[in-house]
């Protein structure tokens, strides 16, 4: 058997860019120009601050079909209209929508001196504060038809000091700015602006952008649609490799560090490199002394509760598991990676049967990312039986599902190690009963599965009605260790959503730090959340145009979406409406 990677995220080959390197000379004026400004930042009003998001967000929308064409064409979809839809709903539509929650928080804090909550508020038996905060908006209600997500805030928030916890930069403005070096990723295109924008106008600091090589054909698109914090010396972007990334790390200008990507990039920027690198780790003494946050991936589960499936709720799901996979060609931090199942379900093989079927119908996607190959082949050497569907050529990778991997190897790659690419698999667990099965499950996923950034649970609304598994899925939502929960939706979601927080379970280490510290999104600028719960119905209707069966209509609908973000008008959501229910 083939030696596994080591425990988490890969460690990813570097890879140049055709654009130019930042020097070293560029890249401190670059910092001298934000440290010269980083109090300004903090002395703009907040009534400034939402005109400045005005104007962003018609910059964004005016540029947003140049920046998905960018985007198509560096993955190789600029001919299949089955798979434009993904870079719609992930770049700009993300983004934008990021920005649109933003901006009304903003204005909340100039009426009211904090955020406003949508939803209710509720508080366990145990005294933890849940908010409800989506759907925020009408149409909210009817593009995410059934779609609800609460915040569960960290024990010690309590109803009263709720709002004291939300937007704390705004209820003292003495405080001095900061400069923040933003490392973003480079396989979805909102990652590094959606970041900039939470260290701007939640966290107050003004940001220096390193551009992912992967990615980096973007940064002259940033440049123009960012231009307004650009031209104040709000926002600077850096182009190279991890050179130049350790050349800022290391800058005396950079305040702190905000990182989307592999937690052995987290540890050579905190503890060093090679020997000595992981010396300093095993002591947990860092050999940087400035505060880094990270969102550094995950092998992401899915929890299957058994139940009376009929035949159209085993299509519908493995629809529902196969985009988890498939969307971005899998090249996402939150993709499906192991599928919990239960040993005595009468159902389970043929979900996974009807899984095959769907994959058969996807093509294979090209493997953008560096070092895709190479991780696939590790997986399939460790797991030969994995069942690969499509052919692969020299730019694609065909699908690769590993069914029935044995839960008591609690070291198998599938386990440890995320892959990164168009691989997932799934393990069935023994258990007398359902009851006994979904606490095995989120026992199984909080201690063998590696990280904490997403989990969902998928569970049939008939199960719901015997009260012991409604009991049971409950405390699962409540001992699940993960920083997003989708029940009956894939927790990816939460990344689109913009205002749930997006980031790790609370309470790794420096040197554990597994899937990150600190979040992201939260545009209700939560100073405490411990974690986001999104929760759908079993079967959504229309089906969700993400879902990888519905690319042509998700073609359709994002690009209006967009213009929804852009501005809210009766006519143009009516327009989505029509294309989703249509798909015209």
């Amino acid at each position: 058997m083939a030696t596994a990677m080591p425990h988490g995220s890969p460690q990813f080959p570097t890879i140049s860019s055709s654009i130019e390197a930042s020097t070293p000379e560029k890249m401190d004026a670059s910092l001298q120009v934000l440290q010269a400004h980083k109090n300004d930042w903090v002395a703009v009003s907040v009534q400034e601050r939402i005109s400045m998001i005005e104007g962003l967000i018609q910059d964004i929308a005016t540029i947003a079909p140049r920046w998905v064409a960018a985007c198509c064409r560096a993955k190789g979809i600029h001919n299949d209209p089955d798979f434009e839809g993904e870079e719609w709903a992930m770049g700009p539509f993300a983004l934008l929508k990021n920005l649109r929650q933003l901006h009304q928080s903003l204005n909340d804090i100039a009426k009211h001196g904090h955020p406003l909550i949508p939803g209710p508020l509720t508080i366990r038996e145990d005294g933890q504060v849940v908010v409800q905060v989506f759907p925020q908006t009408g149409y909210d209600r009817l593009f995410f038809p059934g779609v609800t997500a609460e915040v569960w805030q960290q024990p010690g928030v309590t109803d009263a000091t709720l709002a004291q916890s939300q937007g704390v930069i705004y209820q003292d403005r003495a405080h001095a700015g900061k400069v923040c070096l933003v490392l973003g990723a480079g396989n979805v295109s909102s990652i590094g602006p959606a970041d900039v924008f939470y260290k701007l106008f939640v966290e107050d600091q003004v940001v220096i952008l390193k551009m992912n090589p992967v990615n980096a054909y973007l940064g002259p698109l940033l440049e123009t649609c960012l231009r307004k914090l650009i031209e104040r010396g709000f926002l600077r972007l850096a182009y190279g490799g991890a050179e130049e990334g350790a050349y800022l790390c290391q800058h005396p200008a950079v305040d702190e560090i905000h990182i989307t990507g592999s937690d052995k990039t987290f540890d050579a920027i905190v503890f060093g490199s090679g020997t000595e690198g992981a010396a300093r780790k095993a002591a947990n003494t860092p050999v940087l002394q400035k505060p880094v946050t990270g969102e550094l991936g995950n092998v992401s589960p899915v929890i299957v509760v058994p139940g009376p499936w009929s035949a159209r709720d085993l299509a519908y799901q493995a629809e529902h598991l196969a985009s988890s996979l498939t969307t971005n060609a899998g090249f996402n931090c939150n993709a499906t990676r192991v599928i919990i199942t239960s040993a005595l379900w009468t159902k389970r093989e043929a979900l996974l049967q009807q899984l095959q079927s769907v994959l058969s119908k996807v093509p294979p996607r090209s493997a953008f990312y560096p070092g895709a190959r190479q991780r696939q082949k590790l997986f399939v050497a460790a797991h030969p039986e994995a069942l690969q569907i499509g052919q692969a050529n020299e730019r694609e990778l065909p699908w690769t599902l590993i069914t029935g991997v044995d839960p008591a190897r609690t070291e198998d790659i599938c386990f440890t190690t995320e892959a990164f690419c168009g691989v997932f698999a799934e393990t069935a667990l023994e258990a007398s009963d359902t009851i006994e099965y979904i606490d095995r499950a989120v026992a199984f996923a909080n201690t063998q599965i590696w990280g904490s950034l997403s989990v969902t649970l998928i569970v049939h609304p008939s199960s719901l009605k015997d009260p012991r598994i409604a009991a049971a899925v409950e405390r699962a939502i409540v001992n699940l260790r993960y920083g997003t929960i989708g029940v009956n939706y894939w927790a990816a979601a939460g990344y689109i959503m913009g205002v749930t927080p997006w980031g790790a379970y609370p309470g790794h280490t420096l040197n554990d730090i597994q899937s990150g510290n600190g979040v992201v999104h939260n545009t209700l600028m939560f100073s405490q959340p411990q974690k986001a719960v999104i929760r759908a119905p079993f079967r959504s209707t229309p089906t969700p145009a993400w879902f990888v069966t519905q690319g042509k209509l998700a073609s359709k609908v994002f690009p209006k979406l967009v213009e929804v973000e852009r501005d809210p008008t009766a006519g143009k959501i009516s327009g989505v409406l029509w294309s989703a229910l249509t798909g015209l």
